[in-house]
């Protein structure tokens, strides 16, 4: 990561709590987190820096566990990737940009797959309902788009529009939501029904 030109490592923690405590101090645009660690695992860390209120931060998890249960709990946490460990240094900065410009770093396959799950346990809060009645039928299309796992260019074939018009939507979306990333606006879309488990983007 030293090596690339547009990316600075601030600070390093060796465990939850430090990592907490700098995220805080620092306001990093990324935390890369390790799932487990001494003094506070890195799932209840993240769940812990992203609840500040209009932190700029954004959480990777990089492990070497490929357990459904850490990616599950990763997602609720809030984190907007998960990566693992033997992740080429390549792949591991280009994830690093892709999530720092508000993309998800999970392919579309595996993001179905995780959020159907999560989504068939999760009970959907009223207060969820009635923001989907903020949005624009257009909006609304974008974002069971975004739920099927299709890219912005993607949606744009698929709804015969521009691509910066698809994501000027997508963006309206999130604002509309007070969503994060893609991955949120993939768990909002199963949360409040616009789209079920074992729906096909076909």
């Amino acid at each position: 990561i030293e090596n690339t030109d547009d990316i600075s490592v601030v600070s390093e923690a060796s465990n939850g709590t430090q990592a907490i405590t700098e995220a805080a101090r620092l306001e990093p645009d990324i935390v890369l987190m390790d799932v487990q660690m001494p003094d506070g695992d890195g799932i209840e860390a993240t769940r812990q820096i992203l609840s500040v209120p209009d932190t700029p931060t954004r959480v990777i998890m990089v492990t070497t566990f490929e357990l459904d249960r850490y990616v599950f709990e990763s997602l609720q946490a809030g984190a907007s990737g998960y990566l693992l460990k033997r992740t080429r240094p390549a792949e591991l900065v280009e994830g690093i940009r892709l999530v720092a410009a508000g993309d998800a770093l999970l392919s579309p396959s595996i993001t179905r797959r995780l959020v159907e799950e999560f989504a068939e346990h999760h009970i959907t809060e009223p207060a969820c309902n009635e923001l989907v009645g903020t949005l624009t039928e257009r909006e609304r299309e974008v974002l069971i788009n975004v739920a099927q796992g299709y890219s912005n260019s993607e949606i744009a074939a698929r709804l015969h529009i521009s691509e910066s018009t698809a994501k000027t939507h997508l963006k309206r979306v999130m604002m509309k939501l007070n969503l994060r990333d893609r991955v949120n606006a993939v768990v909002f879309a199963y949360e409040t029904g616009l789209i079920r488990p074992g729906t096909s983007g076909d």
